[in-house]
């Protein structure tokens, strides 16, 4: 069986709303994406950090959650990480996707059985929503985020187009305009969902 993994990135928010405390904020964002992948069948979890905020991996979710603190939050870092660990094929995934369908990671994964790389691109304008690639990592994988990256300029970067799939898409919270894209009859984004309330409460 292929070892795959889910690593959520634990980089500051593009944004906070007004009100709420930044570290509170990006806490409950990060809760909700680590609940997301631990739904996952077969597919183990993991938050990654910096190396210089590597305390921050200890309040995301549950006692033994996997985390990798390295010196630069770039995708070929925490790809590399993942390979050490031994598995062989992983995804990347921005935290600030509270409410992000556990089918929208699956469809990221399903390429690699055929692609060395797949890239969900944001619905807020700009970033990947996440990245997948088998492990080790192709070399030509750019030293940089999410946020500046996209499917497009990915496949300039591949040896050949048809190197990076195109995955489905899902919005992030990078503006005060994307808190409307949530759903409040969807489940989940527990943490998210309560912060919100706590601020128009106040």
């Amino acid at each position: 069986m292929t070892r795959r993994i889910a690593i959520a990135l634990l980089s500051p928010p593009g944004f906070t709303p007004v009100g709420l405390d930044p570290t509170a904020w990006r806490l409950a964002l990060a809760e909700d994406v680590v609940d997301v992948l631990a739904t996952l069948a077969e597919v183990d979890a993991a938050v990654a950090v910096a190396a210089d905020e590597a305390p921050l991996a200890r309040q995301v979710g549950w006692p033994g959650l996997h985390a990798y603190a390295v010196p630069v939050l770039d995708a070929p870092s925490v790809f590399a990480a993942a390979h050490a660990d031994g598995y062989e094929q992983a995804v990347l995934l921005a935290a600030d996707a509270p409410d992000l369908p556990g089918l929208v990671i699956a469809k990221l994964l399903r390429p690699l059985s055929t692609r060395p790389v797949a890239a969900a691109p944001s619905m807020s304008g700009f970033g990947l929503l996440g990245l997948a690639s088998v492990l080790p990592a192709p070399s030509w994988l750019p030293a940089t985020d999410l946020d500046s990256l996209s499917p497009q300029s990915l496949r300039r970067l591949s040896p050949q187009v048809t190197d990076v799939a195109p995955a489905s898409g899902w919005h992030r919270l990078r503006s005060g305009a994307d808190l409307d894209r949530l759903d409040p009859r969807l489940e989940g984004w527990d943490a998210t969902r309560a912060l919100l309330a706590s601020a128009t409460r106040a």
